[in-house]
């Protein structure tokens, strides 16, 4: 299993914080560069605990869908979203949010594992991960830019 593990100081209240990482329509924001569209389940507002998405993007010059679950939700604390239909063998992300006096720690644990036994493991190593990351980095950057702006209310009102 490859893990990636991220942490984010936001200076924005937790409960907004919470709120914008679990918001479908930011989350198609935060995916402009690969067109990800949500097709089914939730497909606006905030997912809650036991819903599902469908996400249809354009990664590794491929279309591919991936569905998820919210499996755990302890709000504002944290919620978990794990895969039950995509391309990976498994795929869990734990979103974790610890309140401090000035804002908001985000912390991400992106757990996953690829198909194909040893090429799987070798496309982690040396692409996926960083591909992931990446990808990671990027969403948080536009969860930071809003819940630290007035951009926040467009998306949560």
């Amino acid at each position: 299993m490859t893990i990636i593990h991220l942490t984010t100081f936001i200076a924005a209240p937790i409960e907004r914080v919470f709120d914008l990482s679990r918001s479908i329509n930011l989350h198609k924001i935060s995916t402009s560069g690969t067109d990800e569209q949500a097709i089914d389940g939730v497909m606006n507002g905030l997912i809650n605990a036991n819903e599902t998405v469908t996400w249809q993007a354009k990664h590794l010059f491929k279309i591919r869908r991936h569905t998820s679950k919210i499996t755990e939700m302890l709000s504002p604390e944290s919620f978990t979203d794990e895969m039950i239909k995509g391309d990976f063998k498994a795929f869990r992300h734990e979103h974790h949010f610890k309140p401090v006096a000035n804002g908001t720690i985000m912390i991400d644990k992106l757990s996953f594992e690829s198909p194909y036994g040893i090429i799987g493991k070798c496309l982690n190593k040396f692409y996926l991960k960083d591909y992931l990351q990446t990808f990671l980095e990027k969403r948080n950057d536009v969860i930071k830019e809003y819940a630290e702006s007035g951009k926040w209310k467009a998306i949560l009102n």
